[in-house]
């Protein structure tokens, strides 16, 4: 039995009482299991975690399986038109319902003994259980799940955090792109061999931009910060005439953030281009929702702990991060064009991915290689660059402040 002093709680809270503001996180929170697993209890069993897209599960029926540690949630559209979630266990004995990651079914059946749900989670058929037992109390168990912008939510907790603010602050950015009226139309899944918190803290900083995103910087702009005197003169021009033409466009632009809350959105010039290709030109050739032309550069919409994302004239980019243990992340990505886009003639698959598939393997490679230094003995904490690795500063602040309050509720 563990002891007081040796249990994750305690281990976590003592490395939160030791950590030294502006500087990486010790060791035990990049490697260490206990760590991950009070991460599991504390933090993602208690936020709202990004879990796919509506227009995944456009049609009644339609279904996706998100797994994050030993929980597994089902998230399907009902024949009612609401998005449900329901944890992916058999009220029977316990079994996985749905095995496989994405399917379509009127109902969900459990393969163990084919006791089967509808699509409201109601217990339809459970055979030979005799006339005294009560279907109606064994229906499957509900996960709290909201939708925004063509986003889906899940939180695990039994009385989750208001997901109201979050809403109304991102929903007038993204209700011109119209992504519920979206397709994905390529995905790729990729398992990176490094803590999942690394995985996060690479995309919050462009430090690393210059020497590593070839294809990436043919269309961003390394410094985007418009007040910081790195900016290029050029970049900066562009962006005050891109942000006037918006303002009269009736397009969101400028910068909203939680930083209690772990979210922020903001529509980001593109210092060359319409769009993140090797040319800077769509990738699709239809419009995606209501917008008034390509040149709307690129909503950002950033969600602690597991998702950032890009909304552009021709196409929409979702990511997934999702931790698998305290070594391993998958991280997902999503490519949407308009519904009515057709391969081949509308858009090029090929110019759609280039950009950012090689732009995840350059930052797999390195999350990797800095998994590998940490995990050395010889591993201390080093100081974040203030003037570029802000983004970093604020994911950690996060992270130390949403595990802090985890633990402080309990279990």
């Amino acid at each position: 039995m563990n002891t007081k002093a040796d249990c994750p709680s305690n281990l976590v809270e003592r490395l939160i009482s030791e950590h030294r503001p502006g500087y990486s996180l010790a060791q035990a929170f990049y490697k260490d299991t206990p760590v991950f697993q009070a991460e599991l209890q504390a933090l993602w069993f208690k936020q709202w975690i990004f879990a796919g897209l509506e227009c995944e599960i456009a049609e009644p029926g339609m279904w996706f399986k998100l797994d994050i540690g030993e929980a597994s949630a089902i998230v399907i559209r009902s024949h009612d038109g609401a998005i449900r979630s329901f944890h992916n266990t058999c009220r029977h004995r316990g079994s996985r319902i749905c095995t496989v990651d994405k399917g379509k079914s009127r109902n969900l059946t459990c393969p163990y003994h084919q006791w089967t749900y509808d699509s409201q989670g109601k217990l339809l058929f459970a055979k030979e259980m005799g006339d005294d037992f009560d279907k109606g109390e064994h229906a499957l168990n509900a996960i709290h799940v909201e939708s925004v912008g063509g986003y889906i939510f899940i939180n695990f907790a039994s009385e989750p955090s208001s997901f109201e603010a979050f809403k109304a602050g991102i929903t007038p950015y993204l209700e011109p792109h119209d992504l519920s009226n979206s397709k994905v139309v390529f995905e790729s899944t990729i398992i990176e061999n490094a803590n999942w918190k690394l995985v996060v803290e690479n995309n919050r900083e462009c430090y690393h931009c210059g020497s590593s995103h070839p294809e990436l910087l043919k269309t961003i702009a390394e410094v985007e910060d418009t007040t910081d005197p790195k900016c290029s003169p050029a970049y900066v021009q562009k962006s005050q005439a891109d942000e006037q033409r918006w303002g009269t466009q009736k397009l969101p632009y400028k910068l909203i953030k939680s930083a209690d809350s772990g979210w922020q959105i903001v529509r980001v010039p593109m210092a060359r281009g319409l769009s993140f290709t090797m040319d800077g030109q769509p990738a699709s050739s239809l419009l995606m929702g209501d917008l008034p032309d390509f040149d709307v550069g690129s909503v950002r919409l950033l969600h602690f702990p597991n998702t950032w994302n890009h909304a552009l004239g021709d196409h929409a980019l979702a990511f997934r991060v999702l931790p698998l243990d305290a070594q391993r992340t998958a991280v997902t990505t999503k490519w949407m064009v308009h519904k009515d886009a057709v391969e081949g003639v509308d858009y090029d698959l090929d110019k759609l991915t280039k950009v950012w598939l090689a732009t995840n393997d350059q930052d797999r490679i390195l999350a990797e290689n800095n998994q590998l230094g940490i995990n050395s003995p010889s591993y201390r904490p080093g100081p974040y660059s203030q003037y570029f690795e802000y983004g970093v500063l604020a994911f950690v602040d996060w992270y130390l402040a949403a595990m802090r309050e985890g633990l402080n509720n309990g279990h």
